[in-house]
């Protein structure tokens, strides 16, 4: 145990003494980890206390005769660590007197103890089990020394107390030095395996041998899977019939066996003569460990036809160059690799096989190494007479001597597959896998590198975005989106030709990087022929489709000379085409530039607006299109800023949601509508309900039901006094939480309408399985009726929708007496717009539509 000294026994002083230490006494003899010597004493002391009167004081000197007897240190020691007791063995090992240890804590003989040592003590000793631990116990004279501890419980007046028996290790742990000793400086290779075949120990001839540098991780280089093993043969050997494992497994004896290894890592390969000898422990009858030994016979194999083969299985072939007669010899295995006809036989006949640089790099190598004694270690490029491209690594070292006669020698890898992997993973770390363009990483590497370049420095970077891709996305699925996607990449390729590298930049982007410095109309004109190249419809699964792109173009060194500066300054000029109407090119102005600077400015204010209480609302009445009487209102927001001043929600509403800020202002606008809605109720205005729009943001970011559900119990409205407008966007992100959210806010009586529609993608499959209560007829079709045929045709149509679903319909955008008669008689019943009034404040509104019952 890791804070006793020796085994601990008591001298019995009563029948109950005696019974106690009788029993410890026979615990003590059943342990089988003690030595056969001093189990044989305790069980004398056993009998002497069985046939004895222990009340005698004869008996008693008889049991201390016995004790005392006992070659090892023995002891007892209560619960708390206290000595009680120790025998004479004892007192010569730690050099004090009886009375000197009695009395003390444990601590006095093993000052070495950690706190809470006697824990794992008591646990063992608990559960009936022998605890077993090597410690360092201390004579008087400071000196320490290692002991093996046995202990058990024992019993004593009700009591429990711990006896314990040290044996001193000192000569076992000498012997163990000499061992190591030994292991350390023979110059065979040793490396020792426990049981599982874990490496435990290896020495540094093996280290040498296996030419493991010092300071490497034994672990890492000694891995199975860094080494391929061959047998005398050229068979490669598994790792279950490897001599170690076949030791271990059968625990029978390996004599020297001929192996070659071969290290994947520093692509050598040596030939070793191993021997393999499994160690028991005493009494078991499986190995506890394997000890191979082993020695370098790599220079007996070089020439034979064995070292040959495996060289063959390796992808490893030898070679040697007399200088002074410029002959060289190579294996059967470096001749494969070469694959030459008839095989070099000098080397500039080698050389001539070989690619430039790599013929001159070869050359100047070799001259090094005759010159200098040198090494040698090329990664080279050639042909093979058949017209195949090979990959070699020559490594060789010039034999030092007499210039005239030296020769080198070395080996030559085929590496040529994974040389061809490395292109294959360069090229896919750089390629876009849907298009097989350069991807977003590649051409921003290739950017950069030109604008470093003075000579490519006047760069153009075009920067296009498809128009209405999500169409296609959202009808047919994201398989059609990707071979859209496909498509539109081969159109801008067939485009630009070679004049421009072309990038998927993400998603639906992508960009073409062009030079100015020969034709400075390049960019435009390449915009021109990629707009061309799109003017034609696209076919997918049946259907057509018109897409466009808008495409935004900024030059270097004039918009930016870094790359995220090139694209970035592109990237709003892309926006100003795709916002001037689409299917079209804008070039970086200063004018664009000044809006970005806005548009920056814009997102400072807006992220701290709803701290600032810059925000109110206005509302628009909902009418009875028949009596005029109102059935409820809008919340329409409105920003005033101190420095930007009065903000028409159409100029931050959609930058809001490009940055998120959304989020935080819709929830602002819900809770404050609920709030006036909560003040007009009490104030006596007739209102079914009042409406919220909400962001697609706002769905997708939050747990919204949570969000209209705090609203409603701050403001105590019920559920039916509001009504939620989503953007027919909402349906389209098709989010997995989205019917779930609908059902939440439906089972809270929420009104749930889909604004503007008709004016999106108007995706009925999502409307037939969401649980929506009405649809907003957008402005943009009212505005036309009842003489545009097509916004009459279009109302008519989402009317019968309507009508088709059991939904209601509110039409928006009413301004004059006819659309509210045309309405009317298409069978819409509620509507709101200018006829009616525009957006006013809470007072305006309840001072337009007085109270008609009392106030609640």
């Amino acid at each position: 145990m890791n804070s006793t000294g020796p085994l601990r026994v008591v001298e019995p002083t009563s029948e109950a003494d005696a019974a106690s230490t009788l029993a410890a006494l026979e615990q003590a003899c059943s342990d089988p980890l003690l030595p056969e010597h001093l189990r044989t004493l305790l069980v004398q002391a056993r009998g002497a206390l069985r046939d004895a009167d222990a009340a005698t004081g004869v008996e008693r000197s008889r049991y201390r005769a016995v004790f005392d007897a006992v070659p090892d240190p023995v002891s007892i020691i209560d619960w708390d660590g206290t000595v009680l007791d120790v025998n004479k063995a004892g007192m010569l090992a730690y050099q004090r007197t009886r009375e000197e240890i009695i009395g003390k804590p444990i601590e006095f003989l093993n000052p070495d103890l950690p706190r809470d040592h006697l824990r794992p003590v008591w646990e063992s000793l608990s559960r009936g089990d022998t605890y077993v631990i090597e410690v360092t116990n201390m004579r008087a004279d400071g000196t320490r020394f290692p002991v093996e501890v046995h202990s058990a419980g024992i019993n004593i007046d009700g009591r429990m107390r711990i006896v314990a028996v040290a044996r001193d290790l000192s000569g076992r742990h000498a012997a163990e030095l000499r061992y190591r000793e030994l292991m350390e400086t023979i110059d065979k290779g040793i490396i020792v395996r426990d049981a599982q075949g874990s490496i435990v120990h290896v020495n540094p001839a093996a280290m040498r041998i296996l030419g493991i540098r010092d300071g490497a991780s034994l672990e890492e280089d000694l891995r199975a899977d860094n080494w391929q093993t061959f047998d005398e043969h050229g068979r490669e050997v598994s790792e279950m019939d490897q001599p170690a494992t076949y030791a271990l497994r059968t625990g029978r004896i390996v004599e020297s066996t001929v192996l070659g290894f071969y290290n994947k890592r520093t692509r050598e390969l040596k030939w070793l003569s191993v021997t393999c000898v499994p160690q028991f422990a005493v009494g078991a009858s499986k190995p506890e460990q394997v000890l191979s030994l082993f020695s370098d016979v790599t220079e007996l194999k070089r020439d034979s036809a064995l070292f040959d083969r495996a060289q063959s299985l390796a992808h490893i072939g030898g070679w040697e160059w007399d200088t002074g007669r410029n002959t060289l010899y190579l294996t059967e295995e470096a001749r494969r690799i070469v694959g030459q006809e008839p095989a070099p036989a000098t080397i500039d006949e080698l050389m001539a096989c070989l690619r430039e640089p790599d013929r001159r790099r070869l050359r100047t190598a070799l001259d090094h190494a005759i010159a200098h004694g040198r090494s040698l270690n090329l990664d080279l490029q050639g042909w093979q007479t058949n017209g195949h491209l090979f990959w070699v690594r020559l490594i060789g070292e010039a034999e030092t001597g007499d210039p005239l006669s030296t020769h080198i020698t070395g080996t030559l890898q085929d590496i040529t597959e994974r040389k061809q992997a490395e292109e294959t993973l360069r090229v896919q770390a750089r390629t876009d896998p849907l298009t097989g363009l350069l991807n977003r990483d590649a051409v921003l590497e290739e950017l950069e590198t030109r604008l470093s370049d003075a000579t490519l420095a006047r760069a153009a970077v075009l920067y296009i975005d498809l128009d209405r891709f999500k169409i296609v996305n959202d009808v047919l699925g994201h398989a059609a989106g990707d071979r859209l996607l496909s498509a539109a990449s081969r159109r801008i390729q067939r485009a630009v030709g070679s004049e421009g590298l072309i990038a998927r930049f993400g998603g639906d982007e992508f960009l073409v990087i062009c030079s100015t410095g020969d034709e400075p109309t390049r960019p435009e004109r390449l915009a021109d022929a990629i707009l061309e190249a799109f003017s034609e419809s696209f076919r997918m699964d049946g259907e057509e489709f018109s897409i466009t792109a808008s495409i935004g173009i900024a030059q270097a060194p004039i918009d930016g000379r870094r790359a995220q500066q090139l694209i970035q300054n592109a990237d709003v000029a892309m926006y100003d085409s795709k916002r001037r109407g689409r299917n079209d090119w804008q070039a970086f102005t200063a004018e664009l530039a000044e809006q970005q600077l806005q548009r920056l400015q814009l997102e400072t204010h807006l992220r701290r607006a709803v701290i600032n209480d810059e925000f109110n609302l206005v509302y628009q009445p909902l009418v009875q299109l028949e009596t005029g009487n109102v059935v409820g209102a809008e919340a329409l927001i409105r920003w005033n800023n101190r420095l930007l001043g009065e903000m028409r929600p159409d100029h931050f509403i959609s930058h809001a949601e490009t940055t998120g800020d959304i989020v935080g202002i819709g929830g602002w606008v819900l809770r404050e509508a609920c709030r006036q809605m909560r003040r007009w109720l009490d104030r006596g205005l007739q209102l079914e309900r009042i409406a919220v729009n909400v962001s697609y943001r706002q769905f997708l970011g939050e747990d919204l039901s949570e969000h209209v559900r705090a609203a409603l119990a701050e403001s105590g409205l019920p559920g039916s006094a509001l009504e939620l407008e989503f953007t027919e966007r909402v349906l389209i992100e098709d989010a997995p939480d989205t019917v779930r959210t609908f059902a939440a806010l439906r089972d809270m009586g929420i009104v749930l309408t889909i604004d503007d529609f008709g004016e999106g993608y108007s995706a009925l499959n999502y409307l037939r399985r969401l649980p929506i209560h009405g649809l907003k007829l957008s402005q943009l079709f009212v505005q036309g009726v009842p003489d545009r045929a097509s916004d009459v045709a279009v109302c008519q149509a989402v009317t019968g929708i309507a009508r088709s679903l059991g939904l209601s319909l509110v039409a928006e955008g009413i301004e004059t007496e006819r659309q509210r008669r045309f309405l009317l008689d298409l069978g819409v019943t509620v509507g709101q717009g200018f006829l009616f009034a525009p957006g006013l404040t809470s007072e305006e509104l309840q001072a337009a539509y007085p109270p008609v019952k009392e106030p609640r």
